[in-house]
């Protein structure tokens, strides 16, 4: 795993020999960025903007929105193993500065004191089985940390169906291998 554009391109990112982990892979994370940078219905500039990465694992996405010179990203994840990778990485990339890490679980959102309340993006690559993505989606809403054009991007397995609110509103899905990024916003 490596970031593929950027500052920082070509930096090798570790990950931990765990299962329970799931980094997102290269290709998916260029296609992702591709859409991001070149979609009709997507307006977005990675350049200083604001990016919170939930359930960010080692940091592939958010390290890479830094690469790409994104003003700061916040990362939440508290699973230990991914925690320590995600630490060494953004310390092997010397990028401190540009970056919060609160280590809780991304459900405890709203009772967590983010003081970032217009994030462009909001990533969220939970673990595949995690079936309340509705409800988190319902807490981003309540906490107003999306900004009003500001995209969610969802990382899912493909098999797996979701349960939306009603005024989320999916503006592309696109499938890779066995996952599937779905690209939305709130109305």
């Amino acid at each position: 795993m490596r970031i593929i554009s950027g500052n920082f391109k070509g930096k090798k990112l570790i990950i931990p020999k765990d299962n329970f982990t799931r980094p997102l892979r290269d290709a998916v994370k260029e296609s992702i960025f591709n859409i991001l940078e070149h979609s009709k219905f997507i307006k977005f500039k990675i350049k200083n903007s604001y990016i919170l990465d939930l359930f960010s694992g080692v940091g592939s996405f958010g390290l890479e929105c830094i690469s790409r010179e994104s003003k700061n990203v916040t990362f939440i994840e508290n699973h230990p193993p991914a925690l320590k990778m995600l630490k060494k990485n953004i310390q092997n990339l010397n990028c401190k500065i540009k970056i919060k890490i609160i280590d809780k679980d991304a459900f405890e959102l709203e009772n967590i004191n983010i003081k970032i309340k217009n994030f462009e993006i909001i990533f969220l690559d939970p673990p595949f089985k995690e079936s309340r993505i509705d409800i988190l989606l319902k807490i981003i809403k309540n906490q107003k940390i999306l900004k009003k054009n500001g995209v969610i991007l969802l990382h899912r397995d493909k098999k797996f169906y979701d349960k939306f609110p009603d005024d989320f509103k999916i503006l592309i899905t696109k499938n890779y291998g066995r996952s599937k990024i779905y690209f939305g916003k709130f109305d």
